[in-house]
């Protein structure tokens, strides 16, 4: 699974309190710091990208 975060990001934080271990809060928006979701991630990678208020995560 690849994940992204979209320019439209709020930086909330959400992502990073839901899975800190893939997303961290940058200087502007949040950013994701792996290349690849381990696969025991990602239901709560895709937990994180359903719950972003502007939908600015995107999985793939």
């Amino acid at each position: 699974m690849n994940v992204r975060i979209e320019d439209n990001c709020t930086a909330c934080g959400l992502c990073v309190d839901t899975c800190p271990d893939v997303f961290e809060m940058g200087d502007e928006i949040a950013q994701v710091i792996v290349d690849n979701v381990p696969a025991e991630l990602e239901d709560v990678v895709q937990q994180a990208a359903d719950e972003c208020p502007v939908e600015a995560i995107v999985v793939e």
